[in-house]
């Protein structure tokens, strides 16, 4: 079982991470560019369709697997040990990403013009950036890097 839950949460991070990735660097540049909030929108619609069920897969294999790793979850903030700093910190992470998702849901995109974009870049970027913080904090359950 551990195998499959860490395989699908490495999926789901490789669609979220890759696909914000994508957008950042390509689509956000040529866009902020050409001013066609247009185009942002159909990627977004496009990715949506994949990237919010990685991110729904990440978020239930990540919970079972930080479970896995630390059984008591009144532990998961204690930053004592070094798996449960893991575990507080990736969950810092995602509060981030959902709180900014959220933003860019409800008040961002329904009103996005071709001037507003900078401001949706303000959230692009930073969700980018928590992605690869995921990753990378993700890789340190293996490796110790963060230890």
């Amino acid at each position: 079982m551990y195998a499959l839950m860490l395989t699908l949460h490495v999926l789901g991070a490789t669609v979220w991470t890759g696909g914000h990735l994508v957008l950042a660097l390509s689509i956000l540049p040529r866009v902020l560019r050409d001013r066609s909030a247009a185009e942002l929108l159909r990627f977004e619609a496009a990715f949506e369709r994949i990237g919010i069920p990685a991110l729904l897969v990440q978020v239930g294999t990540g919970v079972w697997l930080a479970w896995r790793q630390v059984p008591e979850v009144g532990r998961w903030f204690g930053f004592a040990d070094p798996v449960a700093r893991l575990v507080g910190i990736k969950l810092i992470l995602l509060l981030g990403t959902v709180l900014l998702a959220l933003d860019a849901r409800l008040r961002l995109l329904p009103r996005l013009t071709d001037e507003r974009l900078p401001a949706l870049a303000w959230h692009i970027v930073p969700v980018t950036v928590l992605a690869v913080l995921f990753v990378v904090v993700g890789v340190a359950f293996r490796t110790g890097w963060l230890y």
